[in-house]
């Protein structure tokens, strides 16, 4: 990615973005305190009331993070005619969102949950609500408009599931062919044992309980077993990706295709995760809806809910808070590169180790970087904050591949790789194996790319772990040399 891509998404294009929340709608009230002595009526805690605070909850939170984003937001659920839903038009009203969407139910609750804290820590909740589903009216309303809003012309939508009864069947399968037929791009929260409602959806983003709900069975938070439950799902149901958000250990991506993308969390103290989900799929959404690729929306994505765990309560991340992790974060390499030496290179590694920050490393020759180098170095780059490339020398290549190659000097192979974001650092070696780097290196994850089994991968007993990432069909350093002396022998050349 380039400076220009990410300034252009978070500067021009997010603001302008318009996006549909649709789902079940809530308020977060939270009542503030502290404890310090038991009740003589009975032996619980007294919580002596600071403050109370209300927000937008549910899929009105989603609607928030949008909204905080900068981006044009439109509102769709179901709500009541009592108290709470008074203040939640006004909520509504000082978020700037759009609330035209939402169909108004007499003696319906509206569905309000109220936590009581105590020095930062929930003591209790109260939930106030009413689980119905739609009337045959109310979807006809949402279904209009929502017509309405893809005629005026929108960017993404979002279904929020919480099953409290919007969501009917009949009404995401309208939503989800309505977009699908405006080439309009949808992202699912969903929740229950049964996802064939969101059949048709672009991105399905369930956490670890939810994904082990559908499936009837615990899925162990480990990689492969991720990775072999969603494609499990992609035999049983049309989603054309499913975005797992696994906790501390980040979000995977699984496509269809079988692609996989994965993205490591950002360490932070937490505080209170609630609604990190709903960030989450407002900040991927908005990402994808912007043009950007799955792993920049990851990227952002998971910067997004680093912040708002550090939060107590329900927070919605804002576009300035991104601007800023942004400003922090890109790299600037203007300066001529000089791989570095082994102890260098080691000493950084040991420092970023001592920051509590995973440090990857992968190694080849890299000899014409192409396409298939990129991707592969990018997926690697995502299971961790450092990535490091041991790059072979001349001469180990010359050994290695015969005495025609390299084509490119390890020198300019070098400046090639670390011009990539996803570098780090490069460190060449002579030998045929990086086994020796490994071992005064030492990083965290070393990552192989082709079918290896990781119990073959040399130089595994000085990692934690070992990676094995597929590489990208058709494309190699060996293909492109072939088709260059074929098209010389044919006089193209």
């Amino acid at each position: 990615m380039t400076e220009n891509y990410i300034d252009n998404f978070l500067n021009t294009v997010l603001p302008g973005l318009r996006i549909a929340v649709i789902g079940d709608i809530m308020v977060d009230r939270y009542i503030f305190g502290s404890v310090d002595r038991i009740s003589p009526e009975a032996p619980v805690p007294v919580n002596k009331v600071d403050h109370i605070s209300s927000v937008l909850g549910g899929a009105a939170n989603v609607a928030a993070n949008l909204a905080n984003l900068d981006c044009h937001v439109f509102l769709s659920g179901l709500i009541g005619n009592d108290d709470n839903a008074v203040l939640l038009r006004q909520l509504l009203k000082d978020a700037g969102i759009d609330g035209t969407g939402l169909a108004v139910r007499d003696g319906h609750v509206t569905t309000t949950k109220m936590r009581v804290l105590g020095a930062r820590q929930q003591m209790v909740r109260l939930d106030f609500e009413e689980a119905a589903s739609l009337k045959a009216d109310e979807e006809a309303y949402i279904g209009h408009w929502l017509e309405m809003r893809i005629a005026d012309g929108l960017d993404g939508i979002i279904l929020s599931d919480y099953q409290k009864g919007v969501l009917t069947c009949s009404l995401a399968a309208k939503v989800i062919a309505a977009a699908r037929n405006a080439g309009i791009p949808v992202l699912v929260d969903p929740k229950g044992t049964d996802w064939s409602k969101y059949n048709g959806a672009d991105f399905v983003t369930p956490n670890m309980k939810e994904l082990s709900d559908c499936l009837g069975r615990r899925v162990p938070n480990e990689g492969d077993a991720v990775v072999t439950a969603a494609r499990e799902l992609h035999r049983k149901y049309e989603f054309a990706h499913l975005m797992v958000t696994r906790s501390e250990k980040g979000i995977t991506v699984i496509g269809r295709d079988g692609k996989v993308w994965n993205n490591p969390a950002v360490a932070k103290d937490v505080f209170d995760v609630s609604g990190a989900g709903d960030t989450v799929a407002a900040s991927f959404l908005s990402a994808v809806a912007g043009h950007l690729s799955i792993r920049t929306g990851l990227q952002i994505a998971n910067a997004a809910a680093g912040v708002v765990v550090t939060k107590v309560g329900t927070y919605p991340i804002h576009r300035s808070e991104l601007l800023k992790l942004w400003d922090e974060w890109h790299p600037v390499r203007w300066a001529p590169y000089r791989a570095l030496t082994w102890d260098e290179t080691a000493e950084k590694v040991r420092q970023w180790q001592k920051n509590g920050e995973t440090v990857v490393f992968t190694n080849g020759c890299f000899d014409i970087l192409h396409r298939g180098h990129v991707l592969y170095l990018q997926q690697a780059a995502m299971l961790g904050q450092h990535l490091i490339v041991g790059l072979n020398s001349d001469d180990s290549v010359r050994r290695l591949k015969g005495e025609t190659r390299p084509l490119v000097a390890q020198e300019d192979r070098a400046i090639l790789l670390s011009a990539l974001d996803c570098v780090d650092e490069v460190v060449i070696f002579n030998e045929d194996t990086p086994a020796e780097l490994l071992r005064v290196l030492r990083p965290d994850i070393l990552v192989k790319g082709g079918d290896y089994k990781a119990e073959d991968v040399i130089g595994r007993e000085y990692v934690k772990r070992v990676e094995i990432i597929s590489f990208e069909e058709g494309y190699s350093t060996t293909g492109l040399i072939e088709k260059i002396r074929d098209l010389v022998k044919k006089g193209k050349l």
